[in-house]
Formats: C-alpha cells, sequence, structure tokens
C-alpha cells in the first residue's frame, strides 16, 4: 500500500555486519516506527534520531526512491499561495480541453474525483485563503529556517543552489493576473522583482521572444538533486542511530501500548509511536485508524535531460503551461503539470512529451535527446495545506502527509513538528490549520 513512485537501480545500503540487534531481533516493540521513506519520513526520522529516539523507517522500495526521487529539486519557501488561487480555477475549462496541457483529468476518474474538485473549489472562498494562505507562510519561515540548520548539521550544505527562479509572462495581460498573488507574497516579506527587455535576457540567455516579462525571485533556491540529497540526509540519520526496513505496511492498528503494523508478507511489528508518512498511500492507512482524510493524487512527469542540453542558469517556471526547468548537478530536469488521475493507471508518458516539446519552442537550441523520463504521485489536499498532527482514534499515532508540490520544500520544517508531537513538546507554530481532524 505505502510508497511514492518508480524504484532505481541504486539498491539500498546493507546493514554493517557489526550493527546492533534490530528491536525486531531482540523480541521487543520499536521505539518509533515511520511508514514511509521519501523525504518527510527521512526529515522526521533525521530530526527524532538528533532527539536520542530509537527510529525504524519502513518504506517498499527504499530510502528516496520513489516521489521524493524524482521532483523538480525546489526549496520554494515563496510559494506561500494555495493551488485554488493560481489560476487553477479560472484555467480549468481551457487546460482540461487539452488532454496533454498543464491539468488532465481522465474521464473515467471524474465521478471519483468530483468530491475532491468540490472541496477544491470550496478552498478558493475568500476567508478560506486568507486561513491558507497565512498557514502556509508561516510553515515557509519555518521550513527555512529548518533546512539551513539541517543542511549544516548534516554537512549537505554544498548541495544548495541559490541562484533563484524566474518566472514568465507571454503577455501583458498574463503578467497583470499575476500581480495580486506578487502582492500577497509581499506581505508577508518575500522579495522579488519584475523585469522586462536586456534585464530578462541577461537572467536567462537563449529565451524565445514570446516572454516580454518575467519576475526573479532572488530567495528561491534548489539543491544539486533531490534523490541524492535524500539519501545524504537519510545517511545522517542513519549515523545517529535510525534504521531502515524495506517492508511493504498493509495495515495499522492501535493499542493502549502503541501501534501495531502488519506487513505483507503476514508478520507484525509492534511500535510504541507510529508515524504515517506514505506520501499518497497515506489517507489509505488513515481510514484504517478512523480519519477520513480527502487526500488525491497529483500525477507529476517530467524528462531529466543531459547537463548540456541547454545553459539554464537558475530555475524557470512557466505558469502558464504548468512546469518548470531545473539545472541539476544530474541533468537538466523540464517537468511538472498535474494529472488528476489516482495511484492505479498507468503512466501517460505522452505528457513528458508534451512537456519537453513546449521547453524547445521556449528556449531554441534546447538539445531534446537522450532524456530520461518518469512519474511521481504528489499527496495533494484540496486547502494546499498538509495534514501534520495526531490521529483521532489513537495518541500514539501522527500524521505527516499532503504536501502536494512542496514535499521537498516543507520536508524539514515537518520532521521538527513531527519530533515535538512525539516528544509531546510545544511546537513553534500553530498546528490547528494541519489538523487531520480539520475536514
Amino acid at each position: 500500500m505505502q510508497g511514492n513512485s518508480k524504484s532505481s537501480d541504486e539498491a539500498p545500503r546493507p546493514s554493517s555486519p557489526l550493527r546492533a540487534p534490530s528491536p525486531r531481533e531482540r523480541g521487543e516493540a520499536e521505539d518509533i516506527a515511520i511508514i514511509g521513506g521519501g523525504i518527510i519520513g527521512i526529515c522526521a526520522a533525521a530530526f527524532l534520531a538528533e532527539a536520542g529516539r530509537n527510529v525504524t523507517v519502513f518504506d517498499r522500495t527504499g530510502i528516496c526512491e520513489e516521489t521524493s526521487s524524482g521532483n523538480a529539486a525546489a526549496f520554494a519557501f515563496s510559494d506561500v499561495l494555495p493551488l485554488a488561487h493560481k489560476g487553477m480555477i479560472k484555467n480549468l475549462p481551457k487546460w482540461l480541453a487539452d488532454p496533454l496541457g498543464p491539468l488532465s483529468i481522465p474521464p473515467a476518474y471524474l465521478p471519483k474525483l468530483l468530491p475532491w474538485l468540490i472541496r477544491f473549489w470550496r478552498a478558493g472562498a475568500p476567508a478560506k485563503y486568507e486561513a491558507s494562505l497565512a498557514a502556509q507562510a508561516g510553515m515557509m519561515k519555518l521550513a527555512e529556517a529548518e533546512w539551513m540548520g539541517l543542511l549544516d548539521r548534516s554537512g549537505t550544505r554544498r548541495m544548495l543552489r541559490e541562484a533563484g527562479s524566474l518566472e514568465f509572462y507571454e503577455s501583458e495581460a498574463e503578467f497583470r493576473a499575476s500581480l495580486p498573488g506578487w502582492a500577497a507574497r509581499e506581505r508577508f516579506g518575500i522579495g522579488f522583482r519584475h523585469v522586462e527587455g536586456e534585464s530578462l535576457a541577461d537572467l536567462q540567455p537563449g529565451l524565445s521572444p514570446r516572454f516580454i516579462k518575467g519576475t526573479f525571485v532572488p530567495g528561491w533556491k534548489t539543491v544539486a538533486d533531490p534523490k541524492l540529497l535524500g539519501k545524504a540526509i537519510w545517511a545522517y540519520a542513519e549515523a545517529r542511530g535510525a534504521r531502515f526496513e524495506m517492508a511493504r505496511i498493509d495495515r495499522v492498528a492501535t493499542d493502549q501500548d502503541g501501534a501495531t503494523l502488519t506487513l505483507a508478507d503476514g508478520t507484525s511489528r509492534q511500535a510504541r509511536q507510529l508515524v504515517v508518512a506514505a506520501g499518497a498511500w497515506s489517507h489509505l492507512l488513515a481510514r484504517q485508524l478512523g480519519d477520513r482524510i480527502p487526500l488525491e493524487t497529483e500525477r507529476g512527469y517530467n524528462t531529466t535531460l543531459p547537463r548540456n542540453a541547454f545553459d539554464v542558469r537558475r530555475q524557470l517556471i512557466f505558469s502558464g503551461h504548468g512546469f518548470v526547468i531545473t539545472p541539476l548537478e544530474t541533468g537538466l530536469r523540464v517537468g511538472g503539470a498535474v494529472e488528476l488521475g489516482g495511484i492505479e493507471r498507468p503512466p501517460n508518458f505522452n505528457r513528458s512529451k508534451a512537456l519537453l516539446r513546449k521547453a524547445q519552442q521556449f528556449l531554441p537550441g534546447l538539445n531534446p535527446s537522450g532524456g530520461r523520463e518518469w512519474m511521481g504521485f504528489r499527496p495533494s489536499l484540496p486547502d494546499s495545506v498538509p495534514v501534520i498532527g495526531k490521529a483521532a482514534g489513537g495518541r500514539s499515532v501522527v500524521y505527516a502527509f499532503g504536501h502536494g508540490h512542496l514535499g521537498l520544500t516543507q520536508a524539514a520544517a515537518t520532521g521538527r513538528l513531527i519530533r515535538e508531537l512525539v516528544l509531546g513538546q510545544t511546537p513553534p507554530v500553530d498546528l490547528a490549520p494541519f489538523s487531520p481532524q480539520r475536514f
């Protein structure tokens, strides 16, 4: 049930023969079990291990092998606007008319998706928008501080890229439509500047003249490669005693002593405390614990080209087309868009190809050959705010999922918040907007 996308050919590192026996081998309950080896689970493990707790992470494929391995690599700390107010409602009819456009919904999946879409539409109401905006802004401030600290403590600061981002507009009307969103960011102290002409060309040479203006965000950051960063953070957590067990968790239950995890092979594990951080599969486990959480799956596509495909200076954001281009240590990643199609349907890599064709139009001279296609599952909630809090049916269980496009960005903040919840300490932000019971 639990996991995040496609496993790679990189096998998990074998355990040392001199390691201490695990709680299972000693016939004891785990102290803390975390379901999910993506970036959220990894960061939670790191923060808890730093606090001296014994942590075991369970995942069906490995550490950072699924959705967290192939994202756009952004620390998008300025991305505070809920999706319902990023033009998605207004553009929905136009986008849906194009099966390979920025947003796609397979017709057969629409009846199942309809309740989520109604919640998404309601999340755009002014009062709900302001609440979500404030919650995300506070979360982003915490996320930046916690990531910078974790990068320093783990020795991974060298993987940070601080070149900013550049967002593009093809018309004055598109630019003017973006201004309320920039005004909202400005209220929360987010820096940016609008550019055109030579200033735009200097920030990204070789751009198509169809883009007449842009917005440069100097505080936007990216990482060298999200998979490599995740594995490096895990190595830091493992050095502090965190453990990994490759296993698919099919069922969870709670009692007065903690939680029971039933594995796909029929065996079980006991844990005094449980963290559910299984990405797009998390709501299925939460339902077993009595929490019905309206999580949907945004299927994201990309193609990673060789590094020399084009000289991209920083992350480029084509918001009107729903995708970005990111220069990585391991290649040039072209991807994004949204396919609301659940976790069962096979990938439609025509969407990756469509994004690549657009990238060639926007960056004339881009070499599209030699790319690797990929699809991952973004766990998304209708109000764009993740679930971080205790399960209704058992105080021994906490949830950490539903970050949508912002899992990498908010992972360190979520790790800090999970640590405070597990240790019974006061979180640095109000967790009411993130409550699993808010629905």
